[in-house]
């Protein structure tokens, strides 16, 4: 018996799918659990097996097409089946979506119709209005009952190209082959003017300007909604605090004959203990209700082509530093490699993203939601400071919180990120 197949719902926050591939065509034989399509949402780009075996009867969508979840995408079915039930009752929301629009562009042209009947204007003035590419709704009729006339018609036109040029524009204008018409001036038109906009073609001439319009993808679109509804859902604030990573640096440089850890690395552990001290940063926001947790799932920010996502360790508050640091590695292997499952994107409870090897000084990152903070990790300079009489110089970075002040008060969020400075002042706290 065929069955139709629809897009997959793949987490509880997607609501459309984009066919980034189909792996059967049309009337090939397809067996149950083969790979029959690739689906792009959320970032990630799913591989979609067949739930049944069969013949790929009909195609509903196709490679690139956007279709919300549960939507009819395909037919399944025996070689020599009748589908045509099927078939229609799948065309049928197609219909009247497409009625709708039909409907709608019928009535603009009935009203665009309707608009320009009720104008009065004599044949030969239409005439002249529609070669010049004139609204002739826009003109000012001066005949019987304010009929427009062919009068009219030119007295427009006349109005529309007026312009007027010095003896010396015109000569220059000769010369450089430039049209006073184009040249977009109120008042006279001076030989200066010519001269300027010769010049100014000149460097457009030689820029050859091209604007391309394209398409954004899926993931590209899932994150602009996702950054502005983050936007406008959370009054945030930033708050910058510098702190000395001498020991953290020193801690990192000795503990790589036994195992390379990164500052990421060394900051999720860090995160993982000082976030169960301030719940209120860890908790997120559902209606008028906090969600509070006794476990911290921190998301790690990695750049990838397109975009951004935000694998997370899960239950990083369980895990030693060497774990955390090779789940981290193994994430951002399967980022790059568009491996991630979308169980590797759930349940984050903290954000935090790293443009520290990029040499930024500060910046406030966005909270990704339905989280209430999210820490930026900046880059480390090397300071002179004044200690023990003595100008030295020690490693200092900055660290950015943003935080959702629905949830984080300024008090809460100093002290939090004043507790992750003593941690990087002191990382042997994490062993007590």
């Amino acid at each position: 018996m065929a069955d139709v197949i629809v897009m997959p719902k793949l987490g509880l926050t997607m609501k459309e799918g984009k066919i980034a591939k189909w792996h059967k065509n049309e009337g090939d034989k397809v067996n149950e659990g083969e790979i029959l399509f690739e689906v792009a949402t959320d970032k990630l780009t799913n591989e979609v097996e067949a739930i049944k075996g069969g013949f790929l009867r009909k195609l509903l969508a196709e490679e690139g097409d956007v279709i919300p979840c549960l939507e009819p995408i395909a037919i399944i079915g025996d070689k020599d089946e009748d589908i045509s039930s099927l078939l229609s009752q799948s065309m049928v929301e197609a219909d009247k979506e497409e009625s709708v629009k039909t409907a709608t562009n019928k009535q603009e042209i009935e009203k665009k119709v309707s608009q320009s009947k009720k104008v009065k204007a004599s044949p030969i003035a239409k005439k002249l209005a529609k070669e010049n590419g004139i609204d002739i709704a826009d003109v000012v009729g001066t005949g019987p009952q304010g009929r427009i006339i062919k009068k009219d018609i030119e007295k427009y036109l006349e109005a529309k190209n007026k312009f007027k040029s010095s003896p010396m524009a015109e000569k220059t204008a000769g010369e450089l082959n430039v049209k006073l018409s184009d040249i977009n001036k109120a008042g006279r038109i001076m030989k200066q003017d010519v001269l300027d906009f010769n010049k100014e073609r000149k460097f457009f001439e030689a820029a050859n300007p091209i604007d391309e319009r394209v398409p954004m993808t899926q993931m590209r679109k899932v994150i602009a909604q996702r950054m502005s509804q983050s936007w406008e859902t959370s009054p945030s604030v930033t708050y910058d605090i510098k702190v000395d990573v001498t020991n953290l640096r020193r801690l990192k440089n000795r503990l790589k004959d036994i195992y390379k850890v990164t500052y990421t690395d060394l900051l999720v552990k860090i995160l993982s203990e000082t976030l169960l001290e301030f719940p209120l940063v860890n908790c997120s926001i559902d209606g008028e209700e906090l969600i509070y947790r006794n476990y911290t799932n921190i998301g790690v920010a990695v750049a990838i082509d397109g975009g951004l996502v935000v694998p997370v360790v899960k239950y990083a508050n369980t895990k030693g530093l060497k774990n955390i640091s090779s789940e981290i590695k193994e994430l951002a292997f399967k980022a790059k490699s568009n491996e991630l499952s979308t169980e590797d994107l759930s349940e984050g409870t903290f954000t935090i993203t790293n443009l520290g090897m990029y040499g930024i000084d500060s910046f406030s990152p966005i909270i990704n939601q339905p989280q209430v903070a999210i820490l930026g990790v900046n880059t480390i300079v090397e300071t002179p400071i004044l200690e023990n009489g003595n100008i030295i110089n020690k490693p200092f970075m900055k660290l950015s919180l943003t935080a959702d002040h629905r949830a984080v008060d300024g008090a809460v969020a100093a002290q939090f990120l004043y507790r992750i400075k003593q941690y990087i002042d002191k990382p042997e706290m994490l062993i007590l």
